[in-house]
């Protein structure tokens, strides 16, 4: 029972299992807990409540009733008939302000606290009503004031889902714990609502393998407790366990609901299992359940992940009303999927777009590799009204990264710190990954040393920008501290360890990392890992065993791997290995002009003149054209960008007007230099 399995928390709560006297922090009760229950238990059905209004005409207006001031009024002709200190009235004029379309929390405080001696319904009703408002903490602060009430009035079943709800919906993991204790006290732990409500508590609080017992051991249970738990483990991203007790269910004989489907749907996908989602969808379709809103949804999320974007389009097309979250799912399934036009069109035909939207379109492009388009729809977005979160600041990062846009890196900087955003790990590692790739390496670090928390993919932007810098002995301590700290490291980690070996000339240190990936941390290394390598032998002259190294790969190299071990045999003049390299390069791709115009400048360097002909013949043949030459620059905020002979830009003569002086001058510096330098020379021998 829940009894013996909350004891089992002692260890995570040691000072809140005795709930008399609570703790006197803000976020406890810190009041007395009510005396155990006795007697006969009050009876369990909540939808039992009295009628807000019986067959009395007063009562019967406030159904019309439509504002405070006519609210008011009916309490004067209560107040003037001497039926306000009756509490089946004064009941009902709270649960009215508590509960109905037109609620007024503050009037109900105020009709609460001068009541003489409310009852527990209306203790009640003010506690739902401020659980269900825009400030549900306020439920807290009423429950409080009802155990300081001379112990005239004692909790009952109906009191705790909603404060159970609250600690849930606010995380407010020991303050849950303290109301729990009261439940236990009280005995309430055998209520079915009150019982769910605490599982649906305890999931949302982490304790997930507590609600499991909790669960398991309980002998008052319904569909809502299997749903809690089931979706407590999907969204906890344990999607097989959430499948095995969907199993369990069905053995037992609970017939599964839309709610149960929604957890079932998204733990497909999770695991990316679209056979399993199109049985689940099956089952959906052949027992009639209503294809609610949030059902649709989950099943376009599922069939986008799992990479039928057309099931998830039928989906789509087929439902009679899309929610902002339907057209947010479709974007992001078309970003997916790279129809970036088709999710620019479905966004721009959304009636009205709050921040999630904008983040799917934002992200999309970010991802496209078009950063630029990106960085306008913020831009956009910030015009439309739209205040961006801390999502929409990480894609901007990404832009800024990819872009290598400092002036906006910073810009956005500063509007996280001014608008007060909170800075978590992504949004943090964020800006390490931008000031590092944008040029920055001593902001990066400020900005590792000012979070307040790290996680392994935090230390590995921090070791991957210090690479970037060439600060290979720098980040190979960070490694080092990574280690200490007890985070584990992974195989993008290591890509940036290999790469500061590789920088820094470390050809021992990357041997040891390279063997460590496999003997101590059970990683295999990928394609990168291995050109990272290559790079690092080739460069230290160690060609023979950078192509023993490439041989004695379990996995097909690809142009990355033999592209490091031709430039390491160009740049060392080994140009039979070289060859065999860069036809190796030309069979992986023979569209890629790079390789064509290099083995033919190295046999040129070789004065082979006639196998560099043939190179140059047998591009013209193949039809391949050279790539130009591409370069972009940032200036005041805004990234503009370049291809050889490339006159698009408004004021491209103005450009290369100043290119031509700024190489004249750079002539005559030569040419200055060259003279000085002979005028020297000959000085000094004349002297000597």
């Amino acid at each position: 029972m829940l009894s013996s399995n909350f004891r089992s928390l002692h260890s995570i709560s040691k000072p809140l299992l005795n709930p008399s006297p609570l703790s006197s922090s803000s976020s406890s009760l810190h009041t007395r807990s009510p005396p155990p229950f006795k007697g006969k238990r009050p009876p369990t059905n909540p939808n039992r409540t009295p009628p807000l209004f019986p067959h009395n005409p007063l009562l019967s207006i406030l159904e019309k009733c439509q504002c405070l001031p006519q609210l008011k009024q009916i309490q004067t002709q209560l107040t003037i008939r001497g039926l306000m200190s009756d509490w089946f009235f004064s009941s009902r004029l709270i649960a009215f302000c508590a509960l109905s379309e037109h609620k007024n929390l503050d009037h109900c405080f105020k009709l609460l606290y001068n009541v003489k001696n409310p009852n527990v319904f209306s203790w009640n009703v003010t506690i739902r009503g401020c659980a269900e408002s825009g400030n549900p903490i306020e439920a807290v602060f009423i429950y409080k004031r009802m155990l300081r009430n001379n112990g005239c009035i004692r909790p009952d079943n109906y009191t705790y889902p909603s404060l159970l709800k609250v600690c849930a919906f606010l995380t407010l993991k020991y303050l849950g714990f303290e109301i729990l204790g009261h439940v236990l006290k009280l005995g309430f732990d055998a209520d079915m609502y009150v019982h769910n409500g605490v599982i649906h508590f305890l999931v949302s609080s982490g304790e997930l393998e507590f609600a499991s017992k909790v669960f398991d051991e309980s002998c008052v249970r319904d569909l809502v407790s299997w749903n809690s738990l089931i979706n407590g483990y999907v969204r906890s991203g344990r999607a097989k366990e959430a499948i095995e007790l969907y199993r369990k269910m069905q053995e037992e004989g609970v017939e599964p609901d839309q709610v149960t489907m929604i957890g079932v749907v998204s733990s497909c996908a999770q695991l990316e299992d679209l056979k399993l989602g199109r049985d689940f969808h099956k089952y959906i379709e052949d027992h009639g359940l209503n294809l609610t809103i949030p059902l649709s949804n989950a099943l376009m999320d599922m069939y986008i992940k799992c990479g039928s974007l057309e099931r998830a389009q039928r989906i789509f097309d087929n439902m009679e009303k899309k929610t902002i979250v339907s057209c947010t799912t479709m974007i992001v399934g078309y970003t997916r999927f790279g129809l970036l036009d088709a999710a620019r069109k479905l966004f721009d035909e959304m009636p009205e777009k709050d921040v999630v939207p904008w983040n799917a379109i934002i992200g999309g492009y970010v991802q496209a590799k078009r950063s630029k388009e990106a960085l306008i729809l913020f831009h956009e977005m910030q015009d439309s009204g739209i205040d961006p979160d801390e999502v929409t600041m990480v894609y901007c990062l990404s832009a800024c990264s990819q872009l290598g846009a400092l002036d906006v890196g910073i810009w956005i900087h500063h509007y996280i710190e001014k608008h007060r955003l909170h800075l978590n790990v992504v949004l943090g590692t964020a800006l390490i990954d931008m000031y590092a790739k944008c040029g920055n390496i001593t902001k990066a670090l400020w900005v590792f040393h000012e979070m307040p928390s790290r996680n392994s993919l935090t230390w590995t932007s921090i070791i991957g920008g210090l690479a970037l810098h060439g600060n290979a002995h720098d980040a190979l301590s960070y490694f080092s501290e990574m280690i200490e700290v007890g985070l584990r490291p992974d195989e993008v980690t290591f890509l940036g360890v290999l790469s500061a070996c590789c920088h820094g000339g470390l050809v021992e240190e990357g041997r040891k990392y390279f063997t460590q990936m496999t003997s101590k941390f059970s990683l295999s290394p990928q394609l990168k890992h291995y050109s990272c390598m290559v790079d690092l032998l080739g460069r230290a002259g160690l060609l023979d065993e950078a192509e023993e190294l490439v041989k004695s790969m379990t996995i097909e190299p690809d142009a990355v791997v033999w592209g490091a071990l031709f430039f390491a045999c160009r740049m060392h003049g080994n140009f039979l290995m070289g060859e065999r390299a860069a036809l190796k390069l030309l069979e992986l791709d023979p569209h890629d002009s790079g390789i064509y115009v290099l083995l033919a400048s190295m046999y040129s360097d070789a004065n082979m003149w006639e196998e560099a002909g043939k190179i140059r013949k047998m591009m013209r043949e193949r039809g391949v054209e050279k790539t130009p030459g591409c370069s972009s620059i940032e200036v005041s905020g805004t990234v503009y960008e370049f291809i050889v002979r490339d006159k698009s830009h408004p004021e491209s003569e103005q450009i290369y007007d100043c290119l031509i002086q700024l190489t004249r001058q750079t002539e005559i510096a030569e040419f200055t230099y060259g003279l000085l330098k002979y005028y020297t020379d000959f000085l000094l021998g004349f002297g000597s």
